[in-house]
């Protein structure tokens, strides 16, 4: 049976960054607005992780803010190494993404390649 977590593991980081990328945003927000845009079953004990070794890594940085409706939050920015490593991770998605859509469809357009 395929592991959906497992695979939705090595996208998270990419996909976390780009929300962040529209935005200064907290952890909650970002678990709605992943939610919304179909991982509807990632919570925060996904996401704070995820943030936690993305803020390590210095692509994003964090401040926190006191909320006016509750506890202070942790607020994330993307940094400009962020920057580039979600320009990075969107071609190399697009390039993954294009070709396994291929070979699902059965478009294999070349014959592979045989060694003599």
């Amino acid at each position: 049976m395929v592991d959906r977590a497992q695979l939705l593991k090595g996208l998270l980081d990419g996909c976390i960054l780009k929300v962040i990328s529209q935005g200064e945003t907290y952890g909650y927000r970002i678990t709605g607005e992943l939610n919304a845009c179909g991982f509807r079953e990632l919570n925060e004990g996904s996401v704070y992780p995820s943030l936690m070794r993305l803020e390590k890594k210095g692509l994003v940085s964090a401040v926190t803010k006191k909320s006016s409706i509750g506890p202070s939050r942790k607020y994330y920015s993307l940094t400009a190494e962020g920057a580039a490593y979600l320009s990075e991770f969107a071609g190399i998605w697009s390039d993954i993404s294009d070709t396994v859509g291929r070979i699902m469809k059965g478009g294999m357009e070349h014959e592979p390649s045989r060694e003599e």
